[in-house]
């Protein structure tokens, strides 16, 4: 089994590479079919494709190849990606998986939505056949983990999250957010966290949109706001003063022309915009507008870092959990590297013992004594098991005879016997 990790993050890439290499839902289970495929590229795989980060963990013999693959999957040269790049062998896979589970490589320190984005791409890649006994060993380990850090450290107190940094910038631009109209673009989870935080400041209005209604109108239920649908977002678009959006979809929603007419159509009144979404929902270019405020999830970032310098002692201390937590992990990898032998030497064992059996009966058949059976069966089983080494400890050359002597003892615990 060789466990590996590889792909890029908030800490490598810009946002710009990072849209280029994330797996929209609806293709997560093409792609685990496709690297797990006719080319075996990997034996198992598991992706986890979030804003910050695009991962794929799996048992491979050619990690250079999933590497390959992950550019060739979104038609990109492997150069482009590659200066990016991370690739994680085996305890430095695990120590990764331990620390994003953990909050503790996650733009935002102690962050607990990375946990529920791990489970979620562990449950795509079991749907999609694609966990083995490996990454599903790793994951279980990984979960049990990250409960463990946020259990016995101080590592989520205090912590400053995306959501409430996107406030903190509207506030720099508007002086009281109660006087202004917020919209929102999505109805996911991560909207939902920063509608909770704006909702907080009690704007003058706030609307859900979304492709599909129904979801934009419980949403904006839980705020009193309103709802519309996408389709509605040119006409809406100049009413609002902040714009948060994060959708799942592979190209911007937000264009420059659209935001020029709403610009325009609001007399050149300033507008805020936050784009949490990878691919990202808004042109870059609408961020060189005079009036236009925009901002990305490497741009909260910068925010967020300020607010986490007093937790330092819980990251040493969780750094520590995890360290010991890879050890064991390591060595079940290792015990796992002897079942083929410990198997083999069982079938071996196996077919002495029936053969010696079968003897007994024939004995036992023709009317001989059942004593002297026992005595020939057990004398017969004794001298078939021991034949091996002895004959390997009798046939060894000088050099290996006194370290194959050392094994034997070993193996037959025979330390203590005179």
């Amino acid at each position: 089994m060789q466990l590996f990790a590889c792909g890029v993050n908030h800490h490598t890439a810009p946002v710009a590479i990072r849209e280029r290499v994330a797996f929209p839902p609806d293709i997560l289970p093409r792609a685990l079919a496709d690297v797990t495929g006719a080319r075996r590229i990997a034996r198992e795989a598991a992706i986890l494709s979030t804003c910050n980060r695009t991962e794929i963990y799996c048992n491979t013999q050619e990690p250079e190849g999933v590497a390959e693959w992950l550019a060739n999957f979104h038609g990109l040269p492997p150069r482009d990606v590659k200066p990016y790049l991370y690739l994680l062998p085996h305890q430095q896979a695990a120590n990764h998986a331990f620390r994003v589970a953990s909050g503790l490589d996650s733009m935002v320190l102690g962050e607990t939505q990375i946990l529920g984005q791990m489970k979620q791409a562990a449950e795509k890649a079991h749907d999609a056949g694609t966990l083995g006994l490996l990454l599903n060993k790793l994951f279980q380990r990984t979960f049990s983990v990250a409960k463990e850090v946020r259990t016995a450290t101080e590592i989520g107190a205090s912590t400053v999250s995306m959501s409430a940094a996107a406030v903190t910038l509207a506030e720099r631009i508007f002086p009281s957010i109660s006087d202004q109209a917020v919209l929102f673009i999505g109805a996911g989870e991560m909207v939902e966290l920063v509608a909770t935080h704006f909702a907080a400041r009690n704007p003058r209005r706030l609307m859900v949109v979304n492709r599909t209604i129904e979801r934009a109108r419980d949403l904006a239920n839980k705020f009193g706001g309103e709802s519309a649908a996408l389709t509605n977002l040119p006409e809406l678009l100049p009413e609002f003063d902040i714009l948060v959006t994060s959708t799942a979809s592979p190209l911007p929603i937000v264009g420059l022309g659209l935001v020029e007419r709403a610009v325009k159509a609001r007399k050149h009144r300033p507008m805020f915009m936050v784009d949490l979404a990878v691919p990202r929902d808004i042109e870059t270019e609408v961020g060189e507008l005079d009036d236009v405020f925009l901002y990305t999830v490497d741009d909260l970032g910068e925010v967020v870092r300020a607010g986490q310098d007093s937790r330092a002692s819980a990251v040493t201390q969780a750094e520590a959990i995890i360290a010991a937590r890879v050890h064991e992990f390591m060595h079940w990898i290792d015990t796992r590297q002897a079942v083929p032998v410990i198997r083999s030497l069982r079938d071996h064992g196996e077919r002495l013992r029936r053969h010696e059996l079968e003897k007994a009966h024939k004995a036992l058949h023709k009317g001989d004594d059942p004593q002297a059976v026992l005595e020939a069966l057990s004398r017969g089983l004794m001298n078939k098991l021991l034949h091996d080494p002895s004959h390997a400890l009798n046939s060894a050359s000088e050099s290996e005879r006194e370290e194959l002597a050392r094994l034997v003892s070993r193996l037959y615990n025979l330390h203590g016997d005179t």
